[in-house]
C-alpha cells in the first residue's frame, strides 16, 4: 500500500486507488493511513467524526464507513495477496489499516529529515542541505489538504506542519553555512512574509541581508519584526535575537553569526506562536 497526505490524500493499493470521495470516509481513511500498521481506537475516530457530540448511532456509522472502505480494497485486491478484511482489520478497541510495507511520504520525510539534523550535527553541511531539501520536495501542499479535518487530524496537521518548519529552518542555515545567503534571499522574502513573527526565519533572513551588504535592510527586517511581535502578541523579540541585531550593527558581514538557537546546533528552538 502506497500512502500520500502531505498535500493532497492519496492512498493505493496494487497501485489502485482506494480514497473514497465522501467527506467522512476520507476522514476515516486519513487518520488510518497516517497511523498505518497502528491500532487507531473507536475514540479517536469518533472524534475526528463528531468532535465532542457523536451521535448515538456513531458507533454503527463508524461500522459503514469501514465497509465502504474495505469495498473499495477488495476491488483493488482482485488479483491481489490478501482479503480486504486483512488490510484494514477489525481490533479490540479499534481499527488497523495494513500498509504491507508500502510506500508513505511522511515516513520517508522523516527518515531523510533525521539524516539531515544528524548532518548538521557532523557538521556536513552540503549533505544535510541535500537531504533535507529531498526531505521537503515531498510536500505537494499542506498536510491533508482535500480533507475536512476533525480534531485528530486537526492535531496530526499542526504536528507536521512544525515538523515541517523545523526540517526547512534547519535547510536554510545547512545553506548560510555553505555561503549560499544571496541564493536565500528570495525564499526568505516569501518565507518571512508568511510567518510574521517566525524568529528564527528571520534571523536567518537578517544574516542573509547583512553578508549580502545589505545591512540597513537587515536591520529593517528586526524592526519590522519587533513592531509585529509588540503589536500582535505583546511581546518583544528574544534576547537571542537582540544579540543578533547588535552584532550586525557592529561586525563585519562575513564575521556576524546568527547567536544560538539559530546556529543550526540541534534542533532549532520552537518558533513564536503565530
Amino acid at each position: 500500500m502506497d500512502i500520500d497526505v502531505l498535500g493532497a490524500l492519496a492512498v493505493r493499493e496494487n497501485g489502485v486507488s482506494i480514497t473514497p470521495t465522501a467527506p467522512k470516509p476520507r476522514q476515516v481513511l486519513a487518520l488510518l493511513a497516517l497511523r498505518a500498521d497502528q491500532v487507531v481506537p473507536v475514540a479517536a475516530l469518533t472524534e475526528e467524526l463528531w468532535g465532542n457530540s457523536p451521535p448515538r448511532s456513531a458507533r454503527t456509522t463508524l461500522q459503514t464507513y469501514v465497509l465502504q472502505l474495505r469495498e473499495l480494497i477488495a476491488q483493488a485486491l482482485e488479483h491481489g495477496r490478501s482479503g480486504a478484511k486483512d488490510v484494514l482489520m477489525t481490533l479490540p478497541g479499534g481499527y488497523l489499516l495494513v500498509s504491507g510495507g508500502g510506500s508513505s511520504d511522511v515516513r520517508e520525510f522523516e527518515r531523510l529529515a533525521g539524516e539531515g539534523y544528524r548532518a548538521m550535527d557532523q557538521g556536513a553541511f552540503a549533505e544535510a542541505a541535500r537531504t533535507l531539501a529531498g526531505a521537503l520536495q515531498l510536500w505537494t501542499g499542506p498536510a491533508f489538504a482535500d480533507v475536512t479535518a476533525g480534531a485528530q487530524l486537526a492535531m496530526e496537521t499542526r504536528r507536521l506542519e512544525e515538523s515541517r518548519l523545523c526540517a526547512l529552518d534547519q535547510r536554510i542555515e545547512a545553506d548560510l553555512r555553505l555561503g549560499r545567503h544571496r541564493e536565500l534571499l528570495p525564499e526568505l522574502t516569501v518565507l518571512t512574509s508568511r510567518y510574521r513573527t517566525h524568529e528564527n526565519l528571520h534571523a536567518q533572513f537578517m544574516l542573509a541581508l547583512h553578508r549580502s551588504g545589505r545591512r540597513s535592510e537587515s536591520l529593517s527586517v528586526y524592526h519590522q519584526l519587533r513592531a509585529t511581535l509588540v503589536n500582535d502578541l505583546g511581546l518583544e523579540p528574544s534576547p537571542r535575537l537582540r544579540r543578533l541585531q547588535h552584532s550586525i550593527q557592529t561586525a563585519a558581514p562575513e564575521t556576524a553569526s546568527v547567536p544560538a538557537p539559530f546556529d543550526g546546533a540541534g534542533p532549532p528552538a520552537p518558533a513564536r506562536a503565530r
